[in-house]
């Protein structure tokens, strides 16, 4: 039994968001901008320091570290409350590229036959995104490492200008002199997107391939002061790989960061081509292994492994992969067995986030989206959009020349999408954007942690 659907937005929505603008937004006119060479290396000492063999019990970071943090994270949100208007991106999506050197089958955010970004684009929206008050920019695709030497030229001047820079990768091209040129530079953080222990059907981002590049970050990011995190993708045939993945990044002391397998938001064009049969997305036969699997991780996530994900948000993956099935829950029943009643009421009332409409459907209740707002998309052609999913919108939001985010069209859209989106950002910045959280989170971290240690979701 298939649980694949080709969109899981409203249809309406959908249908606007894809089909109502005239024609695709127009990319920027080129201004033949280059990007800086960097200078490598800028700390020769620190290239020839190999790091502990044993990471350390406890992550000391410097002074400068903190302030490198704040200056990305603190500084624009105080802007972005202090200032009028709407837009005031405080993270941004910067796609370099979107192709892929790996098929992932559950993936549709790449595509081999989009060009990746130009250093002129690149520049601009560096350029473009500072002058709005971001210093959060995170590197996306397909794979961003495919033109190692471009995002060697990204990452040295964002950083020059301030910006604390995020680099998401498969891993497989992080090879030891990319990592050392690129910690050099001033990225801050590697997330590296692992599934799977080693190669299996439909899941090729395993540790076993990358191992090598992955002990030389672990060693190396307390050399140049960056973090390592794993990006772990639950899946209908990776439970036990989960774990393994959970305990490797325990015992290296390694962040850990879990979203649950989910099919499109909008529809795809036919470069996504494996919707059906697929064995990484989860059925609902599969659904109490998951379940088992997440209350393994919330009993984790207490005992103080570092997570990005807070117990709450662990929990509501049981509701959303059961949302995102597009099945009848009245008939499936919450375990799958066709038994509802009591277990299903009561799995929906311990979860706040979480309502049933009249209908029997499952949906996110309102939770404040930023996107577009505090959050921005750059496509590879200097195109924008408000947020991840909705990457190959046709919908007209500008370009980094001539943004054109409307406050009433997205609160609009955000009436119907945000009851479908399980984006961790970007629910993260919107459970942040609250003045009391901050202050009770700043006063934590100052009292309990002194701005030390790994990362920790926003709740701890």
């Amino acid at each position: 039994m298939s649980a694949s659907t080709k969109f899981r937005i409203d249809t309406k929505i959908h249908d606007f968001l894809m089909n109502s603008s005239p024609r695709a937004p127009e990319p920027p006119a080129s201004k033949g901008l280059m990007l800086p060479d960097p200078v490598f290396p800028q700390y020769p000492k620190l290239l020839n320091e190999p790091g502990p063999e044993v990471s350390p019990e406890r992550r000391v970071w410097r002074p400068s570290q903190i302030y490198r943090s704040m200056r990305g994270w603190l500084f624009p949100y105080i802007r972005s409350r202090a200032l009028s208007g709407e837009f005031h991106p405080i993270t941004a999506y910067l796609f370099t590229e979107y192709k892929c050197n790996l098929d992932c089958w559950y993936c549709w955010a790449y595509n081999n036959k989009v060009k990746g970004m130009t250093e002129d684009v690149a520049r601009r929206s560096i350029d473009w995104l500072y002058d709005n008050g971001c210093r959060v920019l995170a590197l996306m695709g397909g794979e961003p490492l495919l033109r190692p030497q471009f995002v060697h030229k990204v990452v040295y001047y964002a950083a020059k200008k301030g910006f604390w820079i995020y680099i998401a990768t498969n891993g497989r091209l992080l090879r030891p002199d990319v990592a050392d040129r690129l910690g050099d530079a001033g990225v801050a953080v590697f997330n590296l997107a692992l599934d799977a222990w080693d190669l299996k059907p439909g899941l090729p981002k395993a540790l076993v391939p990358v191992e090598k590049n992955l002990e030389h970050i672990s060693r190396k990011q307390y050399v140049y002061g960056y973090m390592v995190f794993f990006n772990i993708n639950i899946c209908g045939n990776n439970v036990e790989d989960v774990k393994k993945l959970t305990e490797y990044a325990r015992s290296r002391r390694i962040a850990t960061d879990y979203h649950i397998n989910e099919t499109p938001m909008l529809e795809q064009d036919d470069h996504f081509k494996h919707l059906e049969n697929n064995p990484t997305y989860i059925r609902p036969q599969d659904w109490r292994r998951i379940d088992s699997l997440i209350d393994w991780l919330i009993e984790k996530n207490r005992l103080g492994y570092q997570m990005v994900n807070s117990v709450a948000r662990l929990e509501e993956m049981k509701a959303f992969m059961r949302m995102s099935s597009g099945l009848d829950l009245r008939k499936y029943g919450w375990f799958g067995d066709g038994v509802t009643g009591k277990a299903h009421d009561a799995m929906v009332a311990s979860m706040p986030g979480i309502v049933e409409d009249s209908g029997g459907d499952l949906h996110f209740t309102e939770w404040n989206c930023r996107a577009g707002q505090n959050n921005v998309v750059i496509r590879t052609d200097g195109t924008v959009a408000p947020c991840f999913p909705m990457y190959p919108s046709t919908y007209d939001w500008g370009s980094i020349d001539e943004p054109k985010f409307d406050g009433g069209q997205l609160r609009q859209m955000k009436m119907q999408c945000q009851r479908h989106c399980f984006s961790t950002l970007n629910h993260n910045l919107a459970y942040c954007y609250n003045d009391a959280r901050v202050i009770k989170w700043l006063w934590s971290q100052v009292i309990r942690h002194g701005f030390q240690g790994g990362a920790r979701s926003f709740d701890d």
